[in-house]
């Protein structure tokens, strides 16, 4: 993939929702929530000062970022300031 964010902006991979539950009830496609965590697949440079860097793991807000589709695959940009915070 060719694709730089610029400045503090982040590109992320969203992690896949399991399709049942615990008690093994399936849930539906149009039902699934949106995860709020994904993979860094790509950071700005301003992004790598304030500690993001690829392959971490980060949980960001419900509606923050934009979507977008490079080659097929769907991922979320976002600036490095909506981020919440990194999984260890």
């Amino acid at each position: 993939m060719s694709f730089q964010p610029l400045g503090n902006r982040v590109l992320i991979l969203r992690e896949e929702q399991t399709n049942t539950t615990a008690s093994g009830i399936i849930i539906p496609d149009s039902a699934k929530e949106k995860p709020l965590q994904g993979k860094v697949i790509a950071v700005g440079k301003d992004a790598i000062e304030v500690g993001i860097t690829e392959g971490d793991t980060v949980v960001f807000p419900k509606f923050g970022g934009s979507e977008i589709s490079i080659n097929g695959t769907e991922y979320l940009i976002m600036s490095s300031d909506d981020i919440l915070g990194v999984m260890n």
